[in-house]
């Protein structure tokens, strides 16, 4: 999710008090937009503004109470912070009841007065990244099957959509529940052979004795208990796409005829010396490494260099953590219309259990997770988020959380300053602004460009 700075809008008639207020806000962090009346404050406040406002109650022209009930018509959860004298307590426990997040008697101390905003910021951020994750479900019909906003997710469904109609084999490597099935399918649809059968088969799942029967057809006769002719799925899959799934686990016998059908194009079914034609793509896929020798086991090394033409990446979801909210959420969605039951609030706990797990399972994992939370099976209001020795307040949080979101562009970008601010959606000057705020040298990013 894009990150945005949290603002906190100020209102108040008394501009020393206003002064006053906000040098206190910036001194704890805090961006801060000062206004001196109400109208300019509402002519500035957006329905998606990234922030909270803080109004005094006594006001010419427009008080507070009517600074609230507008924004509540053109924004019903943005968080409004009342500043009472003690004569407007009464009519201030009664704006809380209409859905102001606080009012802070006078005189405050403080540290009243930024806890209460800081509290109130989370809520808004919360809002503002639940909205973020519907649009961008909405948007990604679609990349539906592969979501994710994140660069790799990105340059990962550019390259299917690249690769998919050169008509060439392709191995997908990634671990176990990252999705490779669907990547082979989204290679199948978005290709020229979508008319034809895609066809899967997963490798591990058949003993040995019935994998050649399976690959390659039979005739009747041709073992024991054949009684009728059966077509194998290589031969089905003629036109269209052959998809191996866990094609390390294939016997070594299997592998030999394989290569003979990827080399030659021609299938021989078990029981008949006839060769048949066939135009296929196979997409194989592997939870290990085939290239390297040590995890290749024995898989033939001359059916991986024919398999590896295109090899497709699809990275785990611990390198891809941006992407668990929004994934999460589409979870969550479609399990609670499965269910028939509302999907539970997006929560602080929720979004601390998400970010933290590992997810060694990666998105099936996710989406199981998802279901429970879904049925109500799976309480995270007790689960406390790691606490750093020093745990750092929500401007520096924030703060860290920029930086990083900018060093993980420059890295996906190698440096380039053209296409690393098209995909922070940021102005240049902005971006250099921000490289020497946060101390990020751009060209240690440009030589491990060169290096590789």
């Amino acid at each position: 999710m894009t990150d945005i700075q949290p603002t906190v809008a100020f209102v108040d008639d008394d501009d020393e008090l206003r002064n006053a207020n906000r040098q206190t806000l910036e001194l704890a962090g805090f961006n801060v937009a000062p206004f001196a009346d109400a109208m300019s404050a509402l002519r500035f406040l957006t329905p998606d503004f990234p922030g909270i406002v803080v109004t005094d109650v006594r006001m010419p022209h427009m008080d507070g109470f009517e600074l609230f009930r507008r924004l509540g018509a053109v924004d019903p959860d943005l968080p409004v912070i009342l500043i009472t004298g003690h004569g407007d307590i009464e009519m201030a426990v009664e704006a809380m009841h209409q859905g102001a997040y606080d009012f802070i008697a006078k005189p405050f101390a403080a540290e009243r007065l930024v806890q209460s905003i800081g509290r109130a910021l989370e809520k808004r951020r919360l809002v503002i990244e639940n909205r973020q994750l519907r649009l961008a479900l909405e948007s990604s019909d679609e990349a539906m099957p592969l979501l994710g906003q994140t660069p790799v997710m990105q340059n990962l469904r550019k390259t299917l959509r690249h690769v998919a109609n050169a008509d060439v084999d392709v191995l997908i490597a990634g671990e176990t529940g990252t999705g490779k099935d669907v990547a082979a399918g989204l290679l199948h649809e978005w290709s020229r052979r979508k008319q034809g059968n895609f066809v899967a088969l997963n490798c591990g799942a058949l003993p040995d004795t019935v994998i050649e029967s399976e690959l390659f057809g039979h005739e009747a006769g041709a073992f024991t208990g054949a009684q009728k002719k059966r077509v194998g799925r290589i031969e089905h899959a003629s036109g269209g796409t052959l998809f191996l799934d866990e094609i390390e686990s294939m016997p070594l016998a299997t592998q030999v005829k394989l290569l003979r059908v990827l080399e030659t194009r021609e299938v021989a079914p078990l029981g008949t010396n006839e060769h048949r034609s066939v135009d296929l793509r196979v997409v194989a896929a592997a939870k290990v490494d085939l290239g390297s020798p040590e995890q290749r086991a024995n898989f033939r090394e001359d059916l991986f260099y024919r398999l590896n033409v295109v090899t497709v990446s699809i990275p785990p979801l611990r390198e891809r953590k941006d992407d668990i909210p929004l994934l999460f959420t589409h979870f969550l969605n479609r399990a609670a219309a499965r269910f028939k039951s509302e999907p539970p609030e997006f929560t602080t706990a929720i979004r601390s259990r998400l970010m933290e797990h590992d997810w060694p399972g990666n998105v099936r994992e996710l989406a199981h997770f998802a279901e429970r939370m879904a049925l109500g099976l799976h309480d995270v209001s007790d689960v406390k988020p790691s606490q750093a020795p020093n745990p750092k307040s929500l401007p520096e949080t924030m703060e860290k959380y920029e930086a990083k979101l900018i060093r993980d562009a420059l890295s996906a970008n190698h440096g380039d300053v053209r296409t690393t601010i098209e995909a922070l959606g940021i102005p240049r000057k902005t971006f250099y602004d921000k490289l020497q705020r946060h101390g990020i040298d751009r060209s240690d990013y440009v030589k491990r460009k060169s290096e590789a």
